[in-house]
């Protein structure tokens, strides 16, 4: 694909298209959004085909892909859409393919991976900012540094994981982590 080859990229779109329009019609519960939602994925990842570094499997990171796409339409239609993301939530998981279930697996430990790669003291105010869900003034007490050190180290941590997954912003990280 990354040598104009447009045939790689209608090979991609059959492979995958159904697998990314169900993972977008599963939140958004709207056949036209869905159907959007996958065209610029495809749009996109056409776009920038020759700047692209994917590091996880490509059936992942259009998955992640699709999500962050899916997010983005729930932003921007928030008031429109009454999309409530916990509503039916087991009824959701039951439904939820092993191949979905794969793909999501994948992506932790790629973030899980990058989170233990990061610098001790980094590590820890990551975590505790995002597991624990302390503020920065909580952080900043509690390991006796300034709040500035603890924005400093989350918006380190926040780099080096959008980084890692390639495309990703992020957004797509506020959801997954």
């Amino acid at each position: 694909m990354s040598e104009d080859n447009d045939l790689a990229l209608t090979e991609i779109y059959n492979t995958y298209w159904k697998l990314l329009y169900t993972s977008a019609f599963n939140v958004l519960k709207n056949k036209e959004l869905s159907e959007d939602v996958v065209q610029n994925v495809f749009i996109s990842l056409w776009n920038n085909r020759k700047q692209l570094e994917i590091k996880v499997s490509l059936k992942s990171y259009l998955y992640a892909c699709t999500r962050y796409q899916v997010f983005a339409v729930i932003r921007k239609n928030e008031q429109k859409l009454h999309v409530d993301l916990l509503d039916n939530i087991d009824n959701r998981l039951r439904k939820t393919s092993p191949e979905t279930k794969l793909i999501y697996k994948e992506l932790v430990e790629q973030i899980d991976h990058t989170i233990s790669s990061l610098p001790k003291k980094c590590r820890i105010v990551y975590k505790l900012s995002r597991e624990k869900h302390l503020s920065h003034k909580e952080i900043s007490q509690k390991l006796n540094i300034s709040t500035k050190t603890v924005e400093n180290h989350i918006t380190k941590a926040l780099s080096l994981l959008s980084n890692s997954l390639g495309y990703l912003r992020s957004v797509f990280l506020l959801f997954f982590i």
